[in-house]
């Protein structure tokens, strides 16, 4: 596996590839040697894309944060509005789309963090050659194509994000490849950002592990990604959250995960609500009926964690927003700490 390594974000918006070169691209061998080299000359996939507007003031605990994979991003102002009631100061977000005829080319990430008053941080998972899967098709106009074909993770919080950055987890290709129906350049990646809370400083990362894979592939997926953190935090408290994939290779059995337990020797804590309180469910791209998966969690570091909960996926009319359920968890404060002993804001050394 390549080793992860973070890449700095950058004010401006990260340019796409123009519609002859990402054609150029289908047309490539596909080798992980080819691949790697694309990911490594494409700036988009290197960068953060760092959107802040509006007045951001440090959070206070406790504090409620959400993670969503949002399967694209088809009901925006619905997410918004279904995330708005959980009062999450920190939304952590993957599978959002930017520049996709499937999602109205909208900046989906973004859109949502408008609509909270949140800032955002967003990195490009993977750059989409195609429209998608037939039925994502089938949202399209006829003549439709990407105005960017971005598709990745985000970080939402309603305070300042500091030293936004890309930590990329691998560059192998699983989709890079010519028996899939989704013809993608990219991996599975991480946003990490420092978010101020409570006079301390909080690292927040949102993560998507590899589905293409077993357990040992995403076990070593968090080893790296951890490193990263360790590199990036310190010994900053942490809070990871996304779809992790866990159980997608053994039919749902998410305990045989090696990764809980190399999470757990690094001094990570998982919550992801009750254990048998799936988080798969039925949605307009993904009708059948929703495996017995629990495939999102949050990992935390240093903080002291009170309930962790799992939410419908459903918008006011009960239409399905996606086919993950939200999970959420509220952080009391730091770890061992009261407030009157929370150490000052420090910044990430080298940020």
């Amino acid at each position: 596996m390549t080793k992860a390594m973070l890449k700095p974000a950058q004010p401006a918006a990260l340019a796409a590839p123009t519609l002859e070169e990402r054609a150029a691209f289908r047309t490539l061998e596909k080798s992980e040697a080819v691949h790697r080299k694309l990911i490594a000359d494409l700036a988009c996939m290197n960068r953060v894309e760092a959107r802040i507007e509006g007045p951001l003031q440090p959070l206070h605990f406790p504090l409620t944060v959400a993670a969503w994979n949002l399967e694209r991003g088809l009901f925006v102002e619905a997410s918004a509005d279904r995330l708005a009631d959980q009062r999450a100061g920190i939304v952590l977000l993957s599978e959002v789309d930017d520049g996709m005829a499937r999602t109205g080319q909208r900046a989906v990430a973004q859109d949502i963090a408008l609509r909270l008053g949140q800032g955002c941080a967003f990195g490009v998972e993977f750059l989409e050659l195609g429209l998608g899967s037939t039925r994502e098709q089938a949202l399209c106009a006829d003549d439709a194509t990407n105005d960017k074909g971005f598709h990745g993770n985000a970080v939402l919080a309603a305070a300042p994000l500091l030293a936004p950055a890309m930590i990329r987890l691998d560059e192998h290709g699983h989709w890079f490849n010519a028996d899939t129906d989704q013809p993608r350049v990219g991996g599975r990646c991480a946003v990490i950002a420092t978010v101020p809370v409570g006079g301390a400083a909080v690292v927040v990362v949102s993560v998507h592990l590899e589905s293409r894979s077993d357990g040992a592939y995403r076990a070593r997926q968090v080893e790296d990604l951890l490193a990263c953190v360790d590199g990036y935090a310190g010994d900053l408290p942490v809070i990871i959250g996304g779809d992790l994939n866990t159980g997608n290779a053994t039919g749902g059995d998410f305990e045989h995960e090696p990764l809980f337990s190399v999470a757990a020797a690094a001094g990570y804590d998982r919550h992801g609500g009750a254990l048998d309180r799936m988080t798969l469910r039925s949605s307009r791209l993904s009708p059948e009926p929703p495996r017995a998966y629990k495939l999102d969690w949050f990992l935390t570091r240093g903080l002291a964690v009170g309930e962790s909960r799992v939410v419908d996926a459903v918008g006011p009319d009960g239409t399905p927003l996606s086919d993950h359920e939200m999970i959420v968890v509220e952080i009391a404060g730091l770890a061992g700490e009261t407030a009157a002993q929370q150490h000052d804001l420090v910044m990430p050394e080298a940020y």
